[in-house]
């Protein structure tokens, strides 16, 4: 069912991509608040839709597409905008570009593993790379220093470990799925699906 309750709050994060994305071309402490609200309600959204579509039966072939869809898209459009923006300190831009690099192969390798009919399972790995790619934007977008708290170098010290942990992750995934691929209980060669 396309728009089922998990689906329709799937459907409103992404819709938070281009909030964020209109607020992140202004500087203003207001401006950066109010990006890190809507990407914390985002964020949060994220564990209502999972728990709602579990709880109700009503996972569906479209919210598995586009749950991991929407965490990337609202991540990644907050990253660029912070890499972009004309305030300083600011995101190095190898950082993002490292990170867009690890999501398109990802991306593109996963489409091989369908195309093979192998099922590639989330890994621990990935779940804990995207909650502190989270945990990092949020304090990269509030920014500036308040209770003696400088969030800027908060965040930047949690999104270094996040992409070393994105880094890892997508080599490890890239392993398994070749591995896979060279395995005779691959739909090529057997008609079997091989869960990695």
């Amino acid at each position: 069912m396309a728009f089922s309750a998990p689906n329709l709050i799937t459907f409103a994060r992404i819709a938070t991509a281009p909030i964020l994305l209109w607020l992140l071309t202004y500087t203003s402490p207001a401006a950066s608040w109010a990006a890190a609200a809507i990407f914390f309600v985002a964020t949060v959204s994220d564990y209502f839709d999972g728990y709602l579509a579990r709880s109700y039966d009503s996972v569906t072939t479209l919210g598995k597409f586009l749950d991991p869809m929407a965490d990337k898209l609202v991540v990644l459009t907050a990253l660029i905008m912070l890499c972009g923006m004309s305030r300083t300190p600011h995101v190095p831009g190898w950082i993002v570009a490292v990170l867009v690099a690890r999501e398109i192969a990802v991306t593109g390798l996963r489409a091989v593993a369908a195309a093979e009919g192998m099922i590639v399972a989330a890994e621990e790995l990935g779940k804990y790379k995207m909650a502190l790619q989270a945990i990092a934007v949020q304090g990269l977008l509030i920014h500036y220093t308040y209770f003696h708290i400088d969030f800027f170098a908060g965040g930047m010290f949690v999104l270094y470990v996040a992409t070393a942990l994105s880094v890892w992750s997508g080599v490890d995934y890239f392993v398994k799925v070749l591995l896979a691929l060279k395995s005779p209980f691959t739909s090529a060669s057997g008609g079997q699906r091989a869960a990695i």
